[in-house]
């Protein structure tokens, strides 16, 4: 498929989710909310779960991300090395 000339946001993609494919976004809001309420309880600002890690600002789960990715702000021949 080729790129398409016009820009998709966030939220159209998230209503296109919800809407045209059915999925319950709200359901999925909770199911979040219940797999970091402990550690968010105990003031965490992060928590890794079944290989992914989950971002906690101001009591707000703000993203999702792979667990172990590499940090892309890092070139290739630091990582690994100790810096001192």
């Amino acid at each position: 498929m080729k790129k398409s000339r016009v820009s998709v946001s966030d939220h159209a993609v998230l209503r296109y989710l919800e809407r045209v494919q059915g999925m319950d976004i709200e359901r999925l809001r909770r199911e979040i909310g219940a797999r970091v309420d402990h550690a968010a309880t105990l003031g965490a600002c992060g928590i890794i779960i079944g290989g992914f890690s989950y971002r906690i600002e101001n009591n707000t789960v703000t993203t999702v991300l792979r667990a172990h990715r590499c940090d892309n702000r890092i070139g290739p021949k630091r990582r690994g090395r100790v810096l001192e």
